[in-house]
């Protein structure tokens, strides 16, 4: 080392190696052109900015913790200049200018972090597509709850958090399977804490394939076939209207028709209860009055009852006309989705293969068949019972069961034809142990692999999604998603978006270094790089003396 050399003490050695990665990637300049309202005091909005995504990446619980912490990160001068700044500003400072930030300034910062992302994820899908063939796909929905007192986070709702009803929102998160850094965030979207995962299947792939650049042909053969087969279902619906039109018809033909009567013979005893009003004659049990009478009120009971019929029949039309509707609707969509799709392959010059697995939570139906003609290879579970309980009905005492784990075995199917479901699906039935007791479960699966050949391999890759899970866990604990650190909507914005690009950057960096480093410690070593949560919660607290050479 040469007597030119500074060196700095910092309490955060791994921060100040990711500040020497961030410049190099060109995200602090990035950041820092980014146009933003508030002024400049002592510390740029930017500034700010940068350490509130620095203080993510050194997993602080709270926003406080950047001045109150052991070893204030404002006070880290080594880290400050690593990540090309003059200085930090306070924590009270940092949360003024997230709570001062407006939306659009959010997503432009939001914006820098994509494209700085997208070439690792271009380089990852190249190579998923070189030694796998294929890319892998996963989503899931996961709760960020807030206190259910509080009055001053923005867009709030209540909704299934965990295994608790809970005021907060729901992150809506895809991962993609890296060959080199095995998961890398995609896309992470906020949404009210009572929006559930089914409503949300086709946004996600839709993300996904915005960030990979890359998505399969869609399979318009069989939606175009869905249509077709559609056409005698309409037919029929059509024809069950124009059944009830007729009914009701009738209906009111015969109700005119009582009425008619009905009046006729009101008059008929109008008129002779005044003859014999006139004539002082008794209305005896069978004269012309009490026969009238009696008439009448046959045709007034008779009345009533086709009233009733008539109301029923109007109910019957109502419900004919409402399913002709909803079918109408449904088939426009589909028709609407076709030529969008025809569009789709007509744009799309590299199609490739893609398998998506999610949950049961986005497993209704139509989904499962939205994904199928999306292209995609699916893997998941049915949502509800609307398969399970028909699959548990097709199980004798004579079924062979094939165990695939230590408490688990499955039965399957293989193109099975399901009820009310356009196209035949592998399917499975799991059965596990739990004491003396059992549980059951399904697995669905559309697509080329030949799943029910070898379950277990089945169990495996459909279980291999708790990568995903994992992934959540991670960001709650490590980069501390389980406190929300501001309660502006731009503010929670960014933090959600910032910690799911921190955990893709802190693997990046790790490869950098071991490639850029002449010299690493043996735990740096390629294969036997430190895990996220040990780099995160300790190296990036860790004392070191840093020394800036000329050359960085």
């Amino acid at each position: 080392m040469s007597h030119s050399e500074a060196t700095t003490l910092t309490h955060h050695a791994m921060l100040v190696a990711w500040g020497q990665f961030a410049q190099g990637i060109g995200l602090v300049q990035q950041i820092e052109a980014v146009p933003l309202h508030q002024k400049q005091v002592e510390h740029s909005p930017n500034t700010k900015a940068l350490e509130f995504l620095v203080a993510i990446l050194g997993g602080l619980p709270y926003l406080k913790d950047i001045s109150h912490s052991a070893h204030p990160l404002d006070q880290d001068q080594a880290v400050a200049q690593a990540w090309g700044q003059r200085a930090w500003a306070d924590h009270s400072g940092v949360s003024r200018a997230l709570a001062e930030l407006t939306m659009a300034e959010a997503q432009a910062i939001v914006q820098v972090l994509d494209e700085v992302s997208q070439p690792f994820i271009d380089h990852e899908v190249m190579l998923a597509l070189r030694d796998q063939g294929k890319i892998v796909c996963d989503a899931d929905l996961t709760g960020r709850p807030v206190s259910n007192s509080s009055t001053t986070y923005p867009n709030v709702a209540y909704g299934h958090m965990g295994d608790a009803v809970q005021l907060g929102y729901q992150a809506a998160m895809v991962s993609f399977h890296s060959p080199t850094y095995g998961r890398q965030w995609l896309s992470v979207t906020s949404y009210p804490g009572d929006t559930v995962a089914c409503t949300l299947a086709e946004a996600l792939v839709l993300q996904a394939e915005a960030k990979t650049g890359v998505r399969p042909l869609r399979r318009t053969d069989l939606l175009r076939q869905r249509l077709e087969k559609l056409e005698a279902q309409r037919k029929a619906l059509h024809g069950r209207v124009a059944q009830a039109q007729q009914a009701l018809e009738k209906a009111q033909a015969a109700l005119r028709q009582t009425v008619q009567q009905a009046h006729i013979w009101q008059e008929t005893v109008a008129r002779l209860e005044t003859e014999y009003q006139q004539r002082q004659r008794p209305e005896r049990p069978h004269s012309h009055l009490a026969q009238a009478r009696a008439t009448l009120g046959v045709y007034q009971r008779r009345q009533s009852r086709r009233e009733k019929s008539l109301a029923q029949v109007q109910r019957r039309l109502e419900r004919e006309q409402t399913r002709l509707a909803q079918f109408e609707a449904q088939r426009l969509a589909l028709q609407q989705r076709l030529e969008r799709f025809e569009q789709d392959n007509a744009t799309n010059p590299w199609p490739i293969r893609a398998e998506f697995r999610l949950d049961a939570g986005f497993g209704t139906p139509e989904n499962v068949a939205l994904l199928i003609e999306l292209g995609y290879d699916v893997y998941t579970k049915p949502y509800g019972q609307w398969l399970k309980e028909s699959l548990k009905r097709q199980v004798t005492d004579e079924t062979l069961w094939t165990r695939v784990g230590n408490n688990a075995e499955m039965v399957a199917w293989p193109a099975m034809s399901v009820k009310n479901f356009p196209y035949p699906l592998d399917v499975t039935l799991e059965r596990f142990y739990t004491g003396e007791s059992q549980r059951f479960g399904c697995l669905i699966h559309y697509g080329t692999d030949q799943v029910t050949a070898e379950l277990p391999a089945w169990f495996r890759t459909y279980n291999a999604r708790q990568i995903i899970e994992a992934g959540i866990k991670e960001g709650k604990q490590v980069f501390t998603l389980h406190h929300l650190k501001v309660r502006s909507e731009a503010g929670l914005f960014l933090q959600e978006h910032f910690a799911a690009f921190a955990a893709n950057f802190v693997r990046w960096a790790a490869r950098w270094l071991v490639t850029q480093c002449p010299q690493v410690p043996d735990g740096w070593q390629e294969e036997t790089l430190p895990g996220v949560k040990a780099q995160v919660q300790v190296m990036a607290h860790t004392s070191a003396y840093v020394s800036w050479q000329e050359q960085g």
